[in-house]
């Protein structure tokens, strides 16, 4: 069997795992320790995150013609990927807080929703809250203006009501 052939299986894998994705991130993991690896991969798992360590040629291959294609430049050494398939910042985030008490775990680069980042462009999107985190803050923006209005119209009404009872009392 030619060594094309038994990479095929492993190329087509990555591809169906891309296929749907929001964004992909990719980091350089060495030096990790087990635990630490653990740690990571289940936070990742938690999220609805694939983490998953390929051959760099297999991924050079992979992401060939898709979104993901700007990774290439980035396939050297030892390189880890994360796929996010709902919320294209997931894996950012958790993998910035991680870096913090895992020095050992640095970016590379990353696609998120068809654009290429670098290391640094990672880490600015890595600050960037979740989607949930987002959304609760607009909802809580948009509640507190209408709180305000309702609160100033039951003044209104308890006021008007006051005034109501003193006239017919006279």
């Amino acid at each position: 069997m030619a060594k094309v052939e038994l990479k095929q299986p492993v190329v087509q894998a990555i591809v169906e795992d891309i296929t749907d994705a929001q964004s992909a991130v990719l980091v350089n993991y060495c030096g990790l320790t087990v635990a630490e690896d653990t740690a990571l991969r289940k936070q990742l798992r938690e999220a609805g995150v694939d983490y998953k360590v390929y051959k760099n040629t297999m991924m050079n291959l992979a992401v060939e013609g898709t979104q993901f294609e700007g990774l290439k430049d980035y396939f050297e050494g030892p390189s880890a990927i994360a796929i996010c398939y709902e919320d294209p910042t997931v894996a950012a985030g958790i993998m910035n807080k991680f870096m913090k008490g895992a020095k050992a775990l640095e970016f590379k680069a990353g696609v998120i929703e068809g654009t290429c980042y670098d290391a640094k462009g990672m880490a600015a999107v890595a600050d960037i809250p979740s989607r949930e985190v987002l959304l609760s803050k607009l909802l809580g923006s948009f509640k507190s203006p209408m709180g305000s209005f309702a609160r100033v119209i039951k003044a209104i009404a308890d006021q008007n009501g006051e005034a109501t009872e003193e006239t017919t009392e006279a």
